[in-house]
């Protein structure tokens, strides 16, 4: 795990030497403004962009990923649009940028649908995807699709453990608890070898599978006090794995100066997904405002 500290930077061309990545996450922004969001995101050189996903969220769903906060319940009448769809989209409008799910809830799906999804996105983007993926924690959502909420982390296991081998082998037969299915081949081949997995979640199923098959982890509800801690237990669990490649470590933070940035890459972050904008309509002038302290970019060497 990277934990060393970079030196707080000084200058415009010692910010564009700092080891952390920047992304930003559309789900507080109005999803008509999306597309422009993310091109000027791109053009600014923001590492990558996020989106939420959910199937549905019955009338009935109680609690919120956010509880210790005192979080109120997701309502039913979000505006819920398709993951995959909206990245396709975005990729048709950037160039660079990587495109994130912030999670998909992979359990809810049969890991053919997953894994066609992913590929068609990787594909279309030329292999930019950051397939961000999680457990859930809305039982309701579970229910209303007929799953049973109670056995979802061998069900999410099993179908990582699936779509991989399709992204991967030439041939696949499946015969498990949750999934079974006779010798099938499957193409396109996603662009990336392997598809970057960022396992979403804070307890040990989210670290042993972010440090087994995860290009990264993304803690949900950790503080930066929190962190470090975890990092070195992600570390552990990835150098028993055999691991030699860095796990990236996201996390949304709040930035305001060199110093938090130093911060949190003291507790071991790798990436900030930070959100600098207090409205949709001006997410632009934020993203803005944050590249000139920041970022560096084709303007601003």
């Amino acid at each position: 795990m990277r934990c060393g500290s970079p030196d707080p930077p000084t200058t415009t061309k010692q910010r564009a030497r700092s080891p952390m990545k920047f992304g930003i996450h559309l789900g507080t922004v109005n999803a008509r403004f999306w597309a422009d969001t993310a091109q000027e995101a791109d053009r600014l050189g923001f590492e990558s962009l996020w989106i939420p996903e959910h199937v549905v969220v019955p009338l009935s769903a109680t609690g919120s990923p956010h509880d210790a906060d005192g979080h109120s319940p997701i309502p039913s009448n979000v505006p819920i649009h398709d993951a995959m769809g909206v990245l396709c989209h975005l990729a048709a409008r950037t160039a660079q940028i990587r495109l994130g799910t912030h999670v998909y809830n992979i359990g809810l799906r049969h890991p053919f649908l997953t894994a066609r999804a992913a590929t068609t996105v990787d594909v279309l983007s030329g292999g930019r995807l950051n397939l961000g993926i999680g457990a859930s924690w809305l039982r309701a959502e579970w229910e209303a699709l007929g799953l049973d909420f109670d056995t979802r982390g061998a069900r999410v296991d099993e179908a990582i453990t699936v779509c991989r081998r399709l992204w991967t082998e030439d041939v696949v037969e499946h015969h498990g608890a949750h999934f079974d299915f006779g010798a099938t081949a499957f193409e396109p081949k996603p662009v990336q070898r392997p598809l970057a997995l960022h396992i979403g979640g804070d307890g040990p199923a989210a670290l042993r599978r972010a440090a087994t098959v995860g290009t990264g982890w993304l803690p949900m509800n950790h503080s930066r006090a929190d962190l470090p801690a975890s990092v070195r237990r992600l570390g552990e669990l990835a150098q028993a794995a055999g691991r030699t490649s860095t796990v990236e470590v996201t996390v949304t933070g709040d930035v305001t100066s060199p110093a938090d940035v130093a911060a949190y890459a003291e507790a071991g972050v790798t990436r900030l997904i930070v959100r600098p904008w207090t409205s949709s309509r001006e997410a632009i002038d934020g993203l803005r405002r944050f590249a000139d302290l920041f970022l560096s970019g084709p303007d601003r060497e």
